[in-house]
């Protein structure tokens, strides 16, 4: 099935797995090329995708016992992340582009579209790394045909479904985990159970419960309010009502407790976030069918992050109001995503025709009674959508040429909350894409690629208005507001060898050099005083969202994995750069340099599993940062070593150890508000269950 081979696939990158039944012999092929739906929406390999495409598989997720979902992309080349230990959301920064949208983050197939302002980014998610199965990830505006505003790239999870506990043929399972982790105190404990009663539908229920205390940096130092406590829920149920047919329906549960603020500070909240994903998906698919290739996704996400002030230093009640003053922001999200995929031939040449749309609508309702949060984050609402049709034509086997375009249109509606006037917003574009691939060896492809993509302006950027506190300037907000669209260029390779130095070994690398060129980039900019009836009419200075005209990140990647059975070794890198084109100024979200490692050993019987992963992460000094910046935004340079021993005695066990900053270096993420954890050890626990094994049928006697 295909969930059991996208399962499998998880071992194709070099960060290992956690072995295999024992009875794989050390020439047997160890691993599947993982496959993706997420550069075309057709299925293909990721080694094959003629875009920068990397792949995170379930046996990597589990080694590296991610704490938060954000540690998943170790070693991802042109992916980081801008997080507080004080709030367990997270913002993906994909080739220096992230916040309101730039991204476009999809669990199950719903967008996450939360866009609330702060110092943590403005476009962070909320999910238990617990709950995922995989995750992919395209860099760049070449996924265009995905969704609207995704100028920087696309991150796709999908959390775990009946095929991910269940094997073929087997009609119930449980699976169960549980980890206890140093550094202060973590635990993690999680169960899923799956029922397929018959071939034509199947169950899946479970959830997880997380406990973090507040932890210590390598330094020693206690990060004050980094603990957090976590409990979700998961439940689908799939049906399969006709051949070729199925209908899916999913839910998401995410509630998660953490207090925001430190010793010092002028406000400490205490903060939950409550987080709903509802979805249905219908899909056809078969084989002699090339006229169908359906499928449709329609969705609902709602995150209400609610906050209690309990404690507020004197003279900030404007601000933060008294203590005990409860404040909300509340996004719903609605949408949609349609598309079906045509094959046939044109004498030599194989096509492949996807078209669709797909829509949506956010609506922010943010309280404050005490505070400045109405203004900060203001309400609002804002409906995107858009249609696409993309040709995907192959010639013999060297040659694939891939042409799309993307009709985008959207409309904002809010109120200036100072002056209470309406304020409307709306526009419409088309963005075309052109890729062409060239296969002159059977294990070579070349490829270079010219995608457009556009991103409308959220109601955050649009609608702020309100003073900030100390020190206090105020927001202004700009109606004016245009898109933005980006404009990438880009050229890679392919390179995928099999029994390249002894049977069963194979090596995939995947690298390329790209230019995004942004016009009317939105950043945050200063606006002078002008006096009480001028643009800015209160002292010392405002600020406000506008667009610059000109904006360009560049850069290189490369991920490579080679993988002969008893050993493994894989190497990524990244060198961005991003400049304002119109000041000259260099773009404050474009992460550091970075080269990451990974060497794992297997035994012969592939029961026990030994890896250690080294990350190189270079500094981003202040000259490196857009003028004016302050200097503990400016981070260091370090060195990251994890270690990971996995045991699994049999396919339904799994015993492993992780040491996460081996070295306790003291250092900090670049755009991460605080200090990381220093070194922990990690232990745990996996077991699973599972029976139902219907009985071979007995062959039937007639007796005349």
């Amino acid at each position: 099935m295909r969930a059991r081979a996208l399962a499998l696939a998880a071992s194709a990158l070099a960060l290992g797995t956690a072995g295999a039944p024992a009875t794989a012999s050390a020439q047997e092929p160890y691993w599947l090329d993982a496959l993706t739906v997420l550069a075309t929406k057709t299925e293909e390999r990721a080694i094959d995708s003629l875009a920068a495409v990397s792949t995170v598989r379930e046996e990597q997720i589990r080694q590296l016992a991610a704490s938060r979902t954000h540690q998943i992309f170790f070693g991802v080349p042109g992916v980081s992340s801008e997080a507080t230990a004080q709030d367990p959301g997270t913002a993906i920064n994909i080739r220096g582009l992230q916040d309101f949208g730039r991204v476009a983050v999809i669990i199950d197939g719903a967008r996450q579209n939360f866009a609330r302002a702060g110092h943590d980014g403005s476009g962070s998610f909320y999910l238990e790394p617990e709950l995922l199965a995989e995750a992919d990830v395209i860099r760049g505006p070449v996924a265009n045909i995905y969704g609207s505003g995704a100028i920087g790239g696309v991150v796709s999870f999908r959390t775990k479904d009946v095929d991910d506990i269940l094997k073929p043929g087997e009609r119930w399972g449980v699976a169960t985990a549980g980890e206890i982790g140093s550094n202060k105190f973590s635990g993690l404990g999680s169960i899923f159970a799956a029922v397929r009663p018959n071939e034509k539908a199947e169950y899946i229920v479970g959830g997880t419960y997380r406990h973090l205390d507040d932890y210590k940096d390598g330094g020693g130092n206690l990060i004050p309010n980094s603990g957090e406590t976590v409990g979700t829920g998961l439940a689908k149920a799939t049906f399969r009502p006709a051949e070729g047919h199925m209908v899916k329906f999913g839910g998401i549960y995410y509630d998660a407790d953490w207090t925001n603020g430190s010793p010092g500070s002028n406000v400490i909240r205490d903060s939950n976030s409550k987080n709903l994903t509802a979805t249905a998906n219908w899909r056809y698919s078969k084989p002699e069918d090339r006229l169908f290739d359906f499928d449709a996704t329609a969705y609902w996400n709602r995150v209400d992050v609610s906050t209690i002030a309990t404690y507020v230093e004197p003279g900030y009640e404007g601000f933060y109001g008294p203590v005990g003053n409860r404040a909300g922001y509340l996004l719903n999200t609605g949408g949609f995503d349609v598309h079906n995929t045509s094959r046939f031939e044109t004498g030599p040449l194989r096509h492949a025709l996807t078209y669709g749309g797909d829509f949506f609508r956010d609506t922010v309702e943010n309280t404050d009674p005490g505070g400045f949060g109405d203004g900060y984050n203001p309400s609002g609402e804002r409906s995107v959508g858009g249609a696409f049709v993309q040709l995907k034509t192959n010639y013999s086997t060297w040659l694939e040429i891939i042409t799309a375009l993307r009709y985008d249109t959207y409309k904002l509606d809010g109120v200036d909350v100072t002056s209470g006037d309406p304020i409307r917003n709306d526009g419409s574009r088309v963005s075309p894409k052109v890729t062409v691939g060239l296969s002159p060896l059977p294990w070579f492809t070349l490829y270079g690629t010219y995608a457009e993509g556009y991103r409308a302006p959220s109601v955050t950027e649009t609608l702020i208005s309100s003073v900030h506190p100390a020190p206090a300037f105020t927001f202004l907000p700009n109606p004016n507001l245009k898109p933005e669209i980006g404009k990438s260029k880009e050229v890679g390779i392919n390179i995928k060898r099999d029994d390249l130095f002894r049977p069963g070994d194979r090596l995939r690398v995947k690298a390329n050099v790209f230019r995004n060129d942004v016009e009317d980039f939105i950043d945050d900019a200063f606006v002078p005083y002008t006096g009480p009836f001028g643009e800015c009419p209160a002292p010392p200075f405002c600020a406000r969202y506008e667009n610059i005209s000109q904006a360009r990140i560049e850069g290189v990647e490369f991920e490579s994995h080679y993988d002969r059975g008893d050993w493994f070794f894989g190497l990524s890198a990244h060198r961005l750069r991003g400049k304002d084109l119109t000041e000259g100024d260099p773009l404050g979200k474009v992460p550091a340099d970075m080269v990451a490692t990974t060497f794992g050993v297997r035994s012969a019987d592939r029961k026990w599993t030994a890896a250690v992963r080294w990350a190189a992460v270079a500094a981003k000094k202040l000259n490196d940062l857009p003028s004016g910046t302050s200097p503990e935004v400016a981070s260091g340079s370090y060195n990251l070593v994890n270690l990971y021993l996995g045991y699994q005695p049999n396919e339904n066990v799994i015993a492993a150890l992780s040491v996460e900053n081996l070295l306790d270096e003291e250092y900090k993420v670049y755009t991460h508000e605080y200090n990381s954890p220093g070194i922990t050890v990690k232990g745990s626990l996996r077991v699973r269950f599972a029976g139902g094994v219907p009985p071979a049928k007995e062959e039937k006697k007639f007796v005349k």
